[in-house]
């Protein structure tokens, strides 16, 4: 047969956004990694003294993440299959595009890893169910996700924006005047340009939540709930309220994503910076809909550990192991090549684990 396939790549766009940390290349599969979280400190008068100040003894605490998968794609090929292919000069081609096939099976495994991991966002903005930037020239949608960073003190620099493709075809639609974008990088090529100092990016992962069944929770505010509380308590309700979930707390202007959700009236966290502003007791709920989770983030916000597969002490049974590197998602895979009875064996593997290492620097932008 003919090997005229061009192997299909998905769009990565959460890969090259985030945050690749190296401390994962000595830690085993499900081992602990620590990494410092330095508190915020307390400001005092000065006052003029004999002496330096002296200051309190301070603890710098820590976080941890994991490498929770490590993976692989295998096949094969027996010789009779060589020797047929080879003759009519198809099996270098197939054999590449097998390679491609087994990066883009992993490659997208871990994008999916990525996208989900909207439900640690902090905060949201948008209207669910419809994909953003539909209004010409319009970007307020942009502008008000990056203000719940710069709100929550994001750094200004290095600010992702990963998108879907029907927000992206708006983007390519509705936004893409030369007039307008003082460039034809838009309209000509379809290249995104940065909207409001974001790097604009499209994923083929991007998730779509769909809500929990929870209704009428009212919130339990005994003592008063102050700004930045994390920990929520609803008194009345019934039904599940998931992760992932936005809620709108009654006389509150923000929109809240849920970090671990209820089943019945109990308690339920939302991400840090929690509440903005202090609420009260019996206040009402609304958990709102369906939506696209397009995220808006630090680059250091999420992390993205990998490494390659660990290998025994002097090696396995493999007979070559190189190291190669995808150049759709610029990650690198090991290669692992095994002679067996008349026949070769391949594995293409990567381990990896993802988190959201500091939720104020994430934000939701619902479509």
């Amino acid at each position: 047969y003919t090997a005229a396939d061009t192997v299909a790549r998905e769009l990565v766009g959460f890969i090259p956004a985030v945050y690749r940390n190296s401390l994962a290349q000595r830690a085993a599969k499900d081992e602990t990694i620590l990494y410092p979280v330095v508190a915020a400190f307390a400001a005092a008068d000065i006052a003029a003294s004999a002496t330096g100040p002296d200051p309190s003894a301070v603890s710098v605490g820590n976080e941890t993440m994991t490498i929770s998968k490590s993976r692989s794609v295998t096949f094969f090929w027996e010789g009779e299959e060589q020797k047929g292919l080879s003759n009519a000069g198809y099996y270098n081609q197939i054999l590449q595009d097998q390679f491609a096939q087994a990066m883009r099976t992993l490659t997208n495994e871990m994008e999916t890893d990525l996208a989900a991991l909207y439900v640690g966002s902090s905060r949201a903005y948008g209207s669910a169910g419809t994909a953003p930037f539909a209004t010409a020239n319009d970007y307020t949608q942009a502008s008000n996700v990056l203000k719940i960073l710069k709100d929550n003190g994001a750094p200004a620099g290095d600010i992702q924006l990963v998108i879907n493709t029907a927000a992206g075809a708006n983007l390519r639609g509705k936004q893409a005047l030369v007039a307008d974008q003082n460039a034809q990088s838009i309209l000509r090529q379809g290249v995104l340009l940065d909207i409001n100092g974001m790097s604009i990016r499209e994923s083929a992962k991007v998730k779509t939540h769909t809500k929990g069944t929870g209704t009428a929770y009212v919130i339990d505010g005994t003592g008063n709930l102050t700004a930045g509380s994390t920990l929520l308590k609803a008194k009345t309700g019934s039904n599940t309220m998931v992760a992932g979930d936005v809620l709108a707390i009654q006389s509150d202007t923000e929109n809240y994503v849920v970090k671990t959700g209820l089943a019945a009236p109990g308690t339920f966290t939302i991400a840090n910076p929690g509440l903005i502003t202090t609420t009260v007791d019996s206040k009402t709920i609304t958990i709102g809909n369906n939506y696209a989770a397009n995220l808006a983030f630090h680059r250091s916000a999420i992390h993205l550990l990998t490494r390659l597969p660990a290998m025994p002490q002097g090696g396995d049974s493999a007979d070559d192991v190189i190291e190669l590197t995808d150049p759709h998602s610029g990650l690198s895979f090991q290669i692992c090549l095994y002679r067996q009875r008349r026949r070769v064996a391949f594995e293409v593997g990567i381990a990896w684990g993802v988190k959201v290492a500091k939720p104020e620097f994430v934000a939701t932008l619902m479509g």
